[in-house]
């Protein structure tokens, strides 16, 4: 027997966030038919409230409201309540997000929606105070009950407006691509920079990995100074900064402050997996020690606390502990005297303790000004011994901290960002030659070949407590697709590459658009919501649909599939007015169009030696290219006829026109202009 005194259907699901709520007093359901039916056989309205387990004002509502029995009360007579898990199910979050944009012009979770029994949204906002609350639900039921045509005129136009937005017309010119474009795009992306601390102008402060991702592509063929050190102020001010954990490793979500200094201190796999490739590919131009040290601390933080025995990894931590944001990972300065007797000052030094890094109550978010070269001077250090001595520094801080009561854990494993974070693996393995990096990536990959794919050749979104339940959208295939691409550049396995190609050729049959030559994010057998859409503008994570425009790109030239090239072109065209006046919203177009306005090198190394040539050439700093090749000559078209008995050759290849075979890296690189 529970000695808890309410329980609702939420109680047999597995998302942690829905567990949260299982025993609100509120009576709610999870979205699907029940909760559907019986709005409809009782005639009472929809109360879709969306969040995620790491959402600072989620749970500061829930507390509010959903746990106060007066408010309950009220939502329960008046409506039908139904929780959602954003990160579950981000197609239902799509439609009602849009909705209350509409509404206000703006969004944010909690997102709270009002809809006719048939899912159709009339109202909706974000968080509310209780009192707010409490008056807004009495005014919709009276709304819903006496002046119910003008509630229905309402949801009728605001669902025809959600069916519009992100409508795409295939764009069917064959116009030719302006190179004078990805100029073009720098010069706005300027516009918004901070030159002092790097990344947009402003506060808060996103990462934006995807830009980042794009810019470093673009850098190869852009020689201005001002780009390189746009990049390079940015991921040192993040890597120095307080929205990196400078104990334990991994990135927060964003920072509230234009330094980088204080951040919401909830950890997403999805930025850390990004963020992985990132700084392994700002390695490889920089040559930074800071950039390896933040990947391999990086991965050992989501091996201690996001990896699941599996080989799946988890959503997230939530920034509270003990019901205070940050609570877990601060210091004060008594804190840190008392740890270190002997190295003390060092510390408050380093990182800034009481000066740069003090946030508020006394308390800290550690926060490095000074390179490890600059501080071990200024100390009278050797490099190497400072080095050595901010290890054991940082140990004893984790060693102290794991002593505190840590944030709560969403433990759910989503596939797309277990793909984020595969490919971020393989890029860290391919710059830094460490098997520890291709290990995880390979564990992860049979876990996501083994649980996440159904019988049928599709793919789960989730997995908790040993099983999948819901059906994948097209993100969860967009970025497994290009993880299992990337992974092939890792292995030369081309079983990687055919997996990749099976799950497009999946997403082709029930995904595609052929009316337009897009991608609808759900797909055609599993949709009970009021509009099908379309993720178009790149954020935190590439758009579903640039994403594909790339595999398709990728895997076109690959496998020389003239039809798959085509379709990715046909994708662009459509995005073109988008992407040329969009910016940093749009920057995984931009790398679609980069793909064609410089088609990438396709390097194939083959021979008995493939292996130490490859990690040899994966040294530089080659963002245009695309690896192939093994022991043996395989199945890709590229690789046929190039296998020379007893002998390693590297070809250097563009649009299938391959220049004189060589012995060396050195001579390969020679050819690439």
């Amino acid at each position: 027997m529970s000695d808890q005194k309410h329980t609702n259907a939420l109680i047999h699901e597995s998302s942690p966030y829905l567990l949260q709520h299982a025993h609100n007093p509120v009576n709610w359901y999870p979205w699907g038919d029940t909760a559907l039916k019986k709005a409809k056989e009782e005639n009472k309205p929809l109360l879709v409230s969306i969040g995620y387990a790491a959402c600072h004002w989620c749970h500061v509502m829930e507390h509010e409201s959903f746990e106060d029995e007066s408010v309950a009360a009220i939502m329960n007579e008046n409506f039908v309540c139904i929780k959602v898990d954003r990160e579950e199910r981000p197609d239902v979050d799509q439609v009602y997000m849009q909705a209350v944009q509409l509404l206000s012009g703006r969004g944010g979770w909690p997102l709270n929606s009002f809809a006719l029994p048939d899912g159709r949204p009339f109202y909706g906002g974000t968080y509310f105070p209780k009192e707010n609350w409490k008056n807004l639900l009495k005014e919709i039921a009276r709304l819903y009950q006496s002046e119910n045509e003008k509630v229905t005129d309402q949801a009728d136009k605001l669902t025809n407006g959600i069916r519009k937005m992100e409508l795409v017309i295939k764009n069917e010119s064959a116009q030719e691509f302006d190179p004078k474009l990805q100029k073009g795009l720098w010069a706005k992306w300027q516009e918004y920079l901070d030159d002092k601390w790097g990344g947009r102008a402003g506060a808060p402060k996103f990462p934006m990995p995807v830009g980042l991702n794009y810019l470093l592509r673009y850098s190869a063929y852009d020689d201005s100074a001002d780009l390189k050190e746009a990049i390079e102020l940015q991921l040192d001010r993040m890597a120095l900064g307080g929205i990196y954990d400078q104990v334990g490793g991994g990135f927060s979500r964003y920072s509230v402050d234009e330094r980088w200094h204080v951040p919401h201190f909830e950890k997403m796999l999805y930025d850390n997996g990004q963020l992985l490739s990132v700084y392994s590919q700002a390695y490889r131009l920089f040559n930074k020690d800071l950039y390896k040290a933040t990947v391999n601390q990086t991965v050992r933080f989501l091996q201690r606390e996001l990896m699941d025995e599996s080989g799946g990894f988890y959503a997230s931590l939530d920034a509270d502990s003990e019901g205070e944001e940050g609570k877990f990972y601060v210091w004060t300065k008594n804190e840190i005297e008392s740890l270190f007797t002997k190295d003390a000052d060092l510390v408050l030094d380093y990182y800034n303790i009481d000066g740069e890094a003090f946030w508020e109550k006394g308390n800290n978010v550690l926060f490095v000004t000074e390179t490890d070269a600059d501080f071990a001077e200024k100390h009278n250090l050797s490099l190497n011994d400072w080095k050595e001595k901010k290890a054991e520094i940082q140990e004893k801080l984790l060693q102290e901290r794991s002593k505190r009561v840590r944030p709560a854990l969403d433990d759910k494993i989503l596939t797309s960002w277990n793909a984020l974070t595969l490919k971020g693996l393989a890029e860290a393995y391919q710059s830094f030659g460490e098997e520890k990096y291709l290990d995880l990536a390979l564990k992860n990959t049979h876990f996501i070949l083994d649980k996440m794919t159904n019988t049928d050749g599709g793919l789960w979104r989730n997995f908790k407590n040993g099983k999948a339940s819901i059906t994948a959208f097209l993100d969860d295939y967009a970025f497994t697709i290009e993880a299992f691409t990337q992974l092939y550049q890792c292995t030369f396995d081309e079983k990687w590459l055919l997996e990749a190609q099976k799950l497009l050729d999946y997403t082709l049959a029930n995904f595609y658009d052929s009316s337009s030559g897009m991608f609808f994010y759900t797909d055609a057998n599993t949709s009970q919501l009021v509009a099908r859409k379309m993720e178009l503008s790149d954020n935190v994570i590439p758009a579903s649909n640039s994403q594909m425009g790339i595999n398709l790109f990728l895997l076109g030239t690959y496998f020389d599939k003239k039809e798959y090239r085509e379709k990715s072109k046909q994708m662009l065209q459509n995005m073109l007015g988008e992407l040329e006046n969009g910016g940093a919203y749009y920057s995984n177009w931009a790398l679609l169009f980069h793909y064609f306005q410089n088609p990438p090198f396709e390097i194939a190394i083959l021979g008995p030696d493939w292996k130490t040539k490859k990690q040899e050439l994966e040294q530089h700093f080659l963002p245009n290219v695309l690896l192939m090749g093994g022991e043996k000559e395989g199945k890709l078209p590229l690789l046929e006829g190039k296998l020379q008995k007893s002998e390693t050759y590297i070809y250097v290849c563009v649009n299938k026109t391959c220049q004189l075979p060589v012995k060396t890296v050195d001579e390969a690189l020679g050819q690439i202009e």
